[in-house]
């Protein structure tokens, strides 16, 4: 009678847990969807400020806007974390075209890459020549390539289901290309956008040298996919193509700049934080939008909504807006660093670096374990069409916290559009739906409810007290 009457309870206490967690879900996506401050947050940060590139006039004023709209939240504790961040500035609008004949031109959309040196005063003109990857670069060596412009044709595998597969099949030849390309005698490369549609915006993003030095470092700019398909066709028909392009970009010294963190403090064990955060920073071309302010006044939300829905939480739930996430990582590196240098236990990082678009689940770096047990949560996400509960990566951001006993997560929205404005200048705000950014904001703060309750250690004693 005495193990049916403990069978009895366990089962009452496990079945008034579940629904006091719907109900607790139920008030977050509620409170969300009717009463939510991201997108009016992130209409200020696009539309007011806009594009937020590291070290620049506008990352500056997103810091202070966003320190001070943290603290209208009556947190336990809001602050600003020093970071040095480089400064790249891309100067006059960059301009190219290819050349069939003496005099016969026609331009191309181009943008130079982050990081890029600027082209000699007067800009490049040299014979063009198209490889579709390194491969193909090495196999050409110099007696082709020296002296002229490599032109990077690698488009992005249509076919896969994951676009974040697609880009990371490609974004090297982006970041490396004009590295490996220098060693061959080439004067400069023009990489094709990664970017699953065929449009007129060219998408820059970060490259980089290596150790190669200051003297052989030449550059390097995106084209649209139109443009890119365009040329592509022309070079079959003329080898001999010419190609012009001009840039006038420049890196300048490192500037200070912040983390801006908001927290509030656990109840029951203060001494265990939870993160949730995105990188205030973004490129310049649009106002950064999905890349990353969704992510930002997401997070910022999930402490709002944890207010809102009456729920205090038993860790310290920490939101933190990373700087330079985009360029130099610096933001991330920092805040690991000075967390390791206290001491902190860090017991659970999400991060939304992925769009703004609808949330479709998480994808977790954490033990088998630790996966099991959160995706038996799975039938609580369910009226909210969260579905996907997957080992995967995790975010940037958070990446360096990474030890033996944190769990990483990071928010997976639907992918298929993120590409279409990834680093370009239409990642602007008009092409944020409101209720698919609340809904992201709601599904992150009910991760974070649950990681908070349950805590990140595994069901092993809980099984073997059931059993």
């Amino acid at each position: 009678m005495k193990h049916i009457l403990i069978v009895v309870f366990l089962f009452t206490t496990v079945q008034f847990s579940a629904q006091t967690d719907a109900e607790n879900l139920k008030k977050i996506y509620s409170n969300s969807l009717t009463n939510g401050m991201s997108y009016q947050w992130l209409d200020h940060l696009s539309n007011q400020i806009g594009g937020r590139l590291s070290g620049s006039l506008n990352a500056e004023k997103a810091v202070q806007y966003t320190k001070e709209e943290l603290e209208k939240l009556g947190l336990d504790k809001v602050w600003l974390q020093p970071v040095m961040v480089p400064r790249w500035v891309r100067g006059a609008p960059e301009f190219a075209y290819f050349e069939t004949s003496p005099g016969v031109t026609t331009n191309v959309n181009i943008c130079a890459l982050g990081g890029s040196v600027a082209t000699p005063t007067g800009g490049i003109k040299a014979k063009i020549i198209e490889v579709g990857s390194y491969t193909e670069l090495k196999a050409l060596g110099e007696d082709k390539i020296k002296g002229k412009i490599v032109f990077i044709n690698r488009p992005m595998q249509a076919d896969l289901i994951n676009t974040f597969e697609a880009y990371g099949g490609c974004s090297v030849e982006r970041y490396a290309g004009a590295a490996e390309a220098a060693k061959y005698g080439a004067v400069g490369t023009i990489v094709r956008s990664l970017n699953l549609r065929l449009d007129d915006y060219p998408h820059t993003g970060s490259m980089g040298y290596g150790d190669l030095p200051n003297s052989k470092r030449i550059p390097s700019a995106a084209i649209s996919t139109n443009d890119a398909e365009l040329l592509s066709g022309m070079i079959a028909l003329n080898k001999n193509l010419n190609f012009f392009f001009s840039q006038n970009c420049k890196q300048l010294a490192d500037v200070q700049s912040y983390n801006v963190i908001g927290e509030i403090t656990g109840s029951e064990f203060p001494n265990e934080i939870i993160v949730v955060g995105g990188h205030l920073d973004s490129w310049d071309l649009g106002d950064g939008s999905h890349d990353d302010g969704a992510g930002v006044v997401q997070s910022m939300d999930v402490l709002r909504l944890l207010k809102e829905s009456g729920i205090r939480p038993k860790r310290t739930i920490r939101a933190v807006l990373f700087m330079n996430e985009e360029n130099g990582l610096r933001g991330g590196k920092k805040y690991a660093e000075v967390a390791k240098s206290k001491n902190e236990k860090h017991v659970f990082a999400l991060e939304s670096d992925s769009g703004g678009f609808s949330p479709r689940g998480f994808s977790f770096q954490c033990s088998e374990a630790m996966l099991a047990k959160i995706q038996s949560w799975r039938s609580l996400f369910k009226p909210y069409l969260i579905h996907s509960f997957e080992a995967g990566y995790s975010g940037a951001d958070i990446g360096p916290l990474k030890d033996d006993n944190i769990v990483l997560a990071g928010l997976r929205p639907d992918s298929q559009r993120y590409f279409d404005h990834h680093h370009a200048a239409n990642d602007t705000f008009e092409h944020v739906n409101k209720r698919e950014l609340e809904l992201g904001a709601a599904s992150m703060t009910a991760l974070v409810y649950l990681m908070d309750t349950y805590g990140t250690e595994t069901i092993s004693n809980e099984v073997e007290l059931r059993d």
